[in-house]
């Protein structure tokens, strides 16, 4: 991941600090010394980690510092805040006006990745309910238009371009006119790839935009091409005026430092972050939760988000079995169809404090991922009535014969059918002390009985692996989770319900047992199922 060591180098300083016995001038030299080393070795401009160590330096003051404050506290959060000073220009991102025609204009360097980023943001207001569409006035590049069209027509999104008009000025006019007469409230053009050296297409450029005014003009910036981007960026905020930045390719290897430069040398403000190839591989860029997930202290409000977009308060059914302490196996299914509409697991674990998407690897996240396909193909395997009954796991206990027929069908042997249902005991078990706690689904949470929740985070901590709870910072980490669960959730259960499962999600990335289930992520019934 793109300023995964980053992170990890500035978290270690911070944490050699606070470990320290006496928190004085040269402890905290030690440590500026360490972030600035890591950030001028991950591309942060010379003048940027400049500025960062001298307003730090002003701010902590050890002589004017009163006596019984907590200097780690200080100091933490001083250096937090200089590193959000850095993606964070101070200005107001621009926003779409509803029922009116929003002319979004795209620019950047060649194989930034502007084309597919077009798509995922006119597939991202798509989904938010925004009538939109994208015009293809890149001429320049051979295949534009087709690679424009293809990704279009996948995203069953309206397009404009030309084959035969070679300018790209009356293609974008075009383009723009006709969906303006249309009513469509997002139109994003899409243009050609250029450098600072190339004064003609920068020329181009202008002319595009002065064309089809755009309400926008989006830099897309490419992670990996180091301080170079900078130069490039201040390039493109001089001849149009950049209004909105994009960064892509941040879930690849690169050191990503020089996209925290260009960003300053806009002065415009990041408004989303490409993390894969895939259309809906695109998050929005808040700069508190970024560097949060970047330190390694989550972002629990993007994950309550992300449940939240499951549909979570329309599965009243749900809720009432899982407030009387009932769970089945097809109820198991739905969950893990919600994991995986939560996106790549890494990201998920960003989201949680103690953890980070590099604790899995390469290798882990895709074996995970492989490990939760092959328990929903056994349920897909199971009748109706073994999915629904009510004594699950008791139902194949007392008829052997039904693992292997389930094992046949589903081309598995016998051990992994009843490894399944081993973690579907766990979690069931989970469920039924949750069930037992009153007012926990009712956002009630200053009523909850300490005792009950204290016996709840004992059976979590038992389904998550030693090493993992370890990296949260133990039951205090883990019940400092639930908290931040409680205060951040709509009501009770969207904030709490999604907590059932958080243990055996963690557990179950690396497949070291752990059924990956949020409980509280509940989405529509009706799991397959084969008679």
């Amino acid at each position: 991941m793109v300023l995964g060591d980053l992170g990890r180098r500035i978290t270690g300083a911070l944490r050699s600090m606070a470990n320290s016995n006496v928190i004085d001038e040269e402890v905290f030299d030690a440590m500026l010394k360490e972030i600035c080393a890591a950030l001028l070795e991950s591309d942060v401009n010379v003048k940027l980690v400049f500025n960062m160590r001298k307003n730090l330096k002003s701010v902590i003051d050890f002589e004017e510092m009163a006596a019984g404050l907590n200097k780690r506290r200080i100091i933490q959060k001083a250096v937090f805040s200089e590193l959000c000073k850095l993606v964070d220009p101070g200005v107001k991102p621009w926003t779409p006006v509803k029922n009116k025609n929003n002319v979004i204009m795209f620019v950047g360097l060649q194989g930034s990745g502007k084309t597919t980023t077009c798509t995922k943001l006119a597939y991202y207001y798509l989904r938010k309910g925004w009538k939109t569409c994208l015009v293809c006035a890149d001429t320049f590049r051979a295949g534009a238009f087709d690679q424009l069209k293809q990704n279009a027509t996948k995203a069953r999104i309206p397009f404009y371009g030309s084959y035969t008009e070679v300018d790209p000025v009356v293609i974008a006019a075009d383009g723009v006119d006709k969906f303006k007469a249309e009513n469509f409230e997002i139109i994003i053009v899409d243009t050609s790839g250029r450098h600072k050296q190339e004064d003609s297409l920068f020329e181009e450029m202008l002319q595009v935009s002065n064309a089809v005014k755009p309400d926008n003009v989006i830099f897309v910036m490419d992670a990996s091409i180091g301080q170079a981007c900078e130069a490039q960026a201040r390039a493109f905020k001089e001849k149009v005026d950049v209004g909105s930045v994009i960064i892509t390719k941040l879930d690849g290897h690169a050191k990503g430092g020089g996209a925290l430069s260009a960003v300053a040398a806009t002065q415009s403000p990041v408004i989303f972050i490409g993390t894969g190839e895939h259309i809906d591989d695109l998050e929005q860029f808040q700069t508190q939760p970024f560097i949060s997930k970047l330190l390694g202290m989550g972002d629990i409000g993007g994950l309550i988000d992300k449940v939240s977009e499951l549909g979570l308060e329309d599965n009243k059914e749900l809720l009432n079995k899982l407030q009387h302490g009932e769970f089945t196996l097809r109820d198991m299914y739905e969950q893990l169809m919600n994991i995986q509409k939560l996106g790549p697991l890494s990201q998920i674990m960003n989201m949680i404090p103690g953890l980070g998407g590099d604790l899995l690897g390469k290798g882990g996240e895709q074996e995970s991922a492989a490990r939760l396909k092959k328990f929903m193909t056994i349920m897909d395997s199971m009748c109706d009535a073994e999915l629904d009954s009510p004594i699950g796991v008791k139902l194949f206990q007392k008829q052997k014969t039904r693992v292997a027929r389930v094992a046949r069908g589903a081309g598995v042997n016998v051990r992994e059918v009843e490894e399944l249902l081993t973690q579907y005991g766990k979690f069931s078990q989970l469920v039924k002390k949750m069930g037992g706690i009153k007012n926990l689904f009712k956002g009630n949470g200053d009523k909850v009985n300490p005792a009950q929740m204290q016996k709840l985070n004992g059976a979590m901590a038992k389904m998550i692996d030693p090493r993992m709870l370890q990296q949260m910072g133990g039951m205090n980490g883990l019940q400092n989770v639930m908290r931040q669960f409680q205060n951040a959730g709509p009501g009770g259960m969207g904030g709490l319900g999604g907590l059932g499962g958080l243990g055996d999600l963690a557990a179950s990335l690396q497949g070291m047992g752990g059924m990956p289930g949020m409980p509280g992520a509940a989405g529509k019934r009706g799991g397959k199922a084969k008679k």
